[in-house]
């Protein structure tokens, strides 16, 4: 977790709807708004059932009116995170850090893809209109399942014009990536933000077109995989423990609540601090984290227990931590 040095009170002073589940949040810090790179994030302190715990929100495009602009889905089964913000109204006091970035856009490329599903929307607007107003060429995908999940929709047109195109698979217009990869030239950069299938499917497509997967840099949801959600056991041997992870809850807060410590930071599953062995394994594990290699996940040796989890059956794991350590 994050020192309370690190937090900051901020007023939630507009909120905008883009669908049923999608809403845009503008958060006033009292510090004010300092400048910050495309594909920033806030973290933010929530309270789950009385008990504080921290989510990550990118920064949606670039700093205005003195706020910073996050956009949440409201995702049933979760944690908590997304329901909880969207119970707030304008007015609500909240405490987040300083914009950090674990997604940042490098510049040097001849052009850029930029490719959104869904919510992943949120850090690629930023770095579209970065690379619009350096005049770098580029272009961005969009892609949803239903027309109420697309998000900044008349914001991207306005201001990408002709180099945003957008699909909804339920329009019968689905985002085919072998025949955009196939126009996209090999040198280019490409820049995701989306669900772990769609992630999948773009690696699929590449690696056919024999394209480096070095220019691919992504981010992808800690709340979404392969499988959807469902509970499953943990063992922890060396403690004599076994406690039952909900649908609902990570693996890492089932530890906590349990008195099991993990040392855990961003909690995204990029900084691998909360990865644990893994002893045994009834069933899969559904890899949802980005700091494990394709090899390290295929050999079901390690997991992030902040975001990832196990499918049909459960899981015996030994964790680094030792008392007195």
């Amino acid at each position: 977790m994050h020192d309370q040095n690190d937090w900051i009170d901020a007023e939630l002073v507009a909120t905008r709807d883009f669908g049923p589940d999608i809403r845009m949040f503008e958060l006033a810090p009292s510090a004010g708004v300092g400048p910050y790179e495309p594909g920033s994030h806030i973290n933010i302190a929530v309270d789950i059932g009385g008990h504080r715990d921290l989510r990550s929100y990118s920064l949606v495009g670039q700093p205005r009116h003195n706020v910073y602009r996050i956009a949440v889905k409201r995702v049933n089964p979760s944690r908590g995170g997304s329901a909880w913000l969207h119970n707030l109204l304008p007015g609500a006091r909240l405490q987040i850090t300083s914009p950090r970035n674990h997604f940042a856009l490098q510049f040097g490329a001849p052009r850029y893809l930029l490719i959104a599903g869904g919510i992943g929307i949120t850090p690629l607007l930023g770095m579209a209109q970065t690379l619009m107003w350096r005049g770098i060429e580029f272009r961005m995908l969009y892609a949803v399942h239903r027309r109420q999940d697309m998000a900044f929709a008349e914001e991207l047109r306005e201001t990408l014009g002709d180099r945003v195109s957008l699909f909804v698979s339920e329009d019968g217009n689905r985002l085919d990536l072998m025949r955009e990869l196939a126009d996209f030239p090999a040198d280019g950069d490409i820049y995701f933000c989306g669900p772990a299938r769609l992630l999948q499917g773009l690696r699929e497509a590449m690696t056919a077109l024999e394209r480096p997967m070095a220019n691919l840099r992504f981010e992808t949801f800690g709340s979404g995989g392969l499988h959807p959600n469902e509970s499953f056991w943990v063992r922890v041997p060396r403690l004599g423990v076994e406690i039952a992870v909900p649908a609902g809850q990570t693996m890492l807060d089932a530890l906590d609540a349990a008195g099991v410590e993990v040392m855990a930071e961003c909690r995204r599953g990029e900084c691998g601090l909360c990865t644990v062995d893994v002893m045994a394994l009834e069933g899969q594990i559904d890899h949802r984290d980005v700091f494990l290699s394709d090899h390290q996940k295929r050999e079901n040796t390690r997991i992030c227990a902040c975001v990832s989890r196990a499918v049909q059956g459960g899981i015996v794991i030994d964790t680094a931590w030792r008392a007195g350590q």
